[in-house]
């Protein structure tokens, strides 16, 4: 390939008007961008710092399987510190990232996940068996609350009491704090994390995190107290886990990474469902599809089963293709100078494999934008074309679980229960923190199956 030596084209366009576009229409953004731009372009910051998009699969291939110390990927915002902790996988480059990952893998693969079936589907039908029939009812509310109690059971193996309750109820008052449309914003806007007393927004925050930090540890100190070789749950899994030198992980690594996978585990899920609602309601024939598929495995299926229908699978799949929750991967900043389908990156660059683009490709999937689940039942998609996750060693570590948990609280509920927009226009995605999800306030109606 013929070396480029400048940097892919770059908009010109003011920074005030960018970031406000990033804030309030994070789609539409990086849609006009690509329309006019192509699969790879470049932004440059007030201080000089270039993010180059890439959105081509060659390009990400290049990017995923090169050598993870030709980057600095680790460390993210100060927001993103603040949030998960300085030990969170997210934060760490090199070893100490190859260490804690190795560590955390364990517990989201195999029969061990699918230990966690029988709960979620018993959850999703405890928050279902809720709904008034008929009457309308904000989905996204009733999606989150099954991810949260699936997330206290499976990640902290916290059954329904006292403990089970401060921690929901304090983790609800955080995250809904955190995602405000304020808040929302202070991830690109730093002034805003002003600690003004506990009745400013941002000193809200600050003791609210606190108060989410003091139950996490209590709870890591009394299981450390009486732990069980049997248990199940992650947190006991961590706390039994030993790297290749028969070191475990402290309590401070712990409580971060517990707290990783609150934030990522709980609100990404709960985002893509909501989405893979809207769509089975708003495409009737991927709906009535869905349906027959479901008939076919009885009225108390088994999780795993489930877990193995292609369609359900396909509807799943092209959830997370058509509006992925996180637009972007992980950035990935050049520590040594690399060339990237010919253009040559110095060191500083800041490159940005963007999921989205990826996804909306029409050399990759024709009609990007029409809901067609059937085109996951036609072709494979290499890892490189289809990313929702991320890619190479920054991949988002529950991968598997999450899509699992989709596919068993899809299933469950819509083998129940049809379920249908009060509202039928089209929506507009909107963001909340850290993901792009549909609007929050989404009114569905849900009436039993005949």
């Amino acid at each position: 390939m013929q070396t480029i030596n400048t940097l892919p084209p770059e908009p010109q366009i003011p920074e005030i008007l960018r970031i406000l576009k990033l804030i309030f229409q994070p789609v539409q953004y990086v849609e006009d961008l690509f329309k006019t731009y192509g699969d790879r372009f470049t932004i440059t910051t007030r201080d000089g710092t270039k993010y180059v998009y890439f959105g081509h699969p060659e390009a990400l291939q290049q990017i995923f399987t090169a050598d993870p110390g030709q980057f600095k990927t680790g460390g993210g915002s100060e927001y993103l510190r603040f949030l998960l902790g300085d030990n969170s996988l997210t934060m760490l480059d090199g070893d100490r990232h190859q260490r804690e990952r190795q560590l955390l893998t364990p517990p989201f693969h195999g029969e061990r996940m699918r230990v966690y079936g029988e709960t979620i589907c018993e959850i999703s039908q405890q928050v279902s068996n809720n709904w008034k029939m008929g009457k309308p009812f904000t989905i996204r509310a009733s999606i989150l609350e099954i991810t949260l109690r699936v997330m206290l059971r499976v990640v902290f193996g916290l059954e329904e009491g006292p403990e089970f309750q401060k921690l929901r109820l304090t983790l609800i008052s955080l995250l809904d704090a955190i995602n405000s449309p304020l808040m929302s914003s202070a991830i690109f806007l730093p002034f805003i994390q002003k600690d003004l007393g506990a009745w400013s927004p941002w000193g809200r925050i600050v003791r609210l995190r606190k108060q989410v930090d003091d139950l996490i540890h209590a709870l890591i100190q009394e299981r450390r107290a009486k732990l069980k070789k049997d248990r199940q749950d992650i947190l006991s899994l961590l706390m039994c886990a030993t790297d290749q030198n028969g070191q475990g992980m402290s309590d401070r690594e712990i409580n971060d990474e517990l707290m990783t996978l609150l934030v990522a585990g709980h609100e990404t899920t709960a985002s893509a469902l909501t989405w893979a609602f809207y769509w089975v309601a708003y495409t009737p024939q991927v709906g009535n599809k869905l349906h027959r598929e479901l008939e076919t495995v009885g009225d108390h299926p088994d999780p795993n089963v489930i877990s193995k229908l292609p369609y359900l699978t396909a509807v799943c799949q092209e959830t997370l293709r058509i509006y992925p929750i996180g637009i972007d991967g992980s950035f990935r900043a050049v520590e040594y100078p690399i060339e990237i389908m010919g253009y040559k990156l110095p060191k500083g660059t800041i490159v940005m494999p963007s999921i989205y683009i990826a996804h909306h490709r029409e050399e990759t999937y024709p009609q990007p934008n029409q809901f067609k689940p059937e085109r996951f039942l036609e072709r494979q998609f290499s890892p490189y074309e289809f990313l929702p996750f991320g890619g190479g060693n920054r991949r988002c570590i529950g991968f598997a679980f999450a899509q699992y948990e989709m596919k068993l609280i899809l299933g469950t509920i819509l083998s129940r229960f049809q379920v249908s927009l009060v509202n039928k226009r089209p929506v507009t995605p909107v963001r909340h923190g850290f993901t792009v999800t549909a609007p929050l306030g989404m009114q569905m109606i849900a009436n039993p199956l005949k």
